[in-house]
């Protein structure tokens, strides 16, 4: 009666699993702060790709960590970095996986922000090129979505110029619309090598205490041409994306951070949470404040459960 009577559904077709490429070949690092989540070289991307499409997800977002980092972050947009190869593979052997690619220079910079640093200051504007060069790399090598992740202003419409530009019109836009200045970033950090070597990232993320603002963001970016738009992180800001869905007639993605499933891993880890029943009322929460996407590393064995 239960099953027959439930208001919310999760599924498998919602999901989209973030992974982390790098360099190399046969690389399977476990990284530490996320258990049971790994550090791929191309190769092994793809055999991990493929594994989660036999557990019924087929939607992938990439990180990439570069070789060596500069101040632009210019192995963000090379033909031959980690995500460019990662992507062209993945489609080569899977046609029918959604890939997404994470558009930022965080990972990529020495400094460690999502934009160009000039004295101790972060240029919104001159960023903004760097972030269309990256988004155009990734639509060449066959990504599906481009996800802007940076929070700089005007960027979703310097990107989607970009990209109709050279013909991907179409490309989708996620953007990360209500991105905030969140304390459950840490664990990605540590696993992207992404954190600030100065300051903090308050300067262009959003205060947490707000939600007006979160709309605001969201139709500024509708207006510059996003496709889809993001809430992040998910568990503390399920009210923000309940708002967002009521307020606007287009998919909404929610991301489940690192924090968000680290706390879960280390609480299962000393017997204090079941974890599979919390991951699922977590997941579930997230579902039923309205997001229809929800990016989260849980995407494999969420998968394997709902499906028996």
């Amino acid at each position: 009666m239960r099953a027959l009577v439930r208001e919310t559904r999760l599924s498998p077709d919602t999901f989209v699993y973030p992974l982390f490429v790098r360099h190399g070949q046969g690389v399977r690092d476990e990284i530490a702060s996320m258990p049971g989540n790994f550090h791929f070289s191309p190769d092994t991307l793809v055999e991990e790709v493929g594994a989660a499409r036999e557990d019924g997800v087929r939607a992938i977002l990439l990180f990439g960590l570069p070789e060596e980092k500069d101040p632009q972050g210019s192995e963000a947009w090379s033909e031959d970095g980690a995500v460019q190869t990662a992507v062209r593979q993945i489609k080569t052997a899977y046609d029918d996986v959604l890939v997404m690619t994470d558009v930022c220079l965080c990972e990529y910079t020495d400094h460690g922000h999502c934009g160009v640093v000039e004295g101790n200051e972060i240029r919104n504007d001159p960023t903004l090129e760097l972030l269309a060069s990256t988004a155009l790399s990734h639509a060449r090598a066959g990504a599906d979505v481009v996800a802007p992740s940076d929070m700089m202003d005007g960027r979703v419409a310097a990107i989607r110029d970009a990209l109709d530009g050279e013909q991907h019109n179409d490309i989708v836009i996620l953007s990360y619309a209500a991105k905030y200045a969140s304390a459950f970033y840490g664990p990605f950090r540590t696993a992207a090598q992404s954190a600030p070597q100065f300051g903090d990232r308050r300067s262009y993320q959003m205060d947490p205490a707000n939600a007006d603002e979160a709309l605001r963001e969201v139709a500024l970016d509708l207006d510059e041409g996003a496709d889809m738009v993001m809430v992040k992180p998910a568990l503390a800001y399920l009210d923000v994306i309940r708002r967002v869905k009521d307020c606007f007639e287009v998919p909404v993605a929610a991301y489940s951070v690192s924090g968000e499933f680290s706390m879960l891993a280390a609480a299962a880890q000393n017997s204090w949470l079941d974890h599979d029943r919390t991951m699922l009322e977590i997941l579930t929460s997230i579902k039923r404040a309205g997001a229809d996407v929800i990016l989260t590393y849980h995407a494999r064995e969420a998968a394997r459960l709902l499906r028996g």
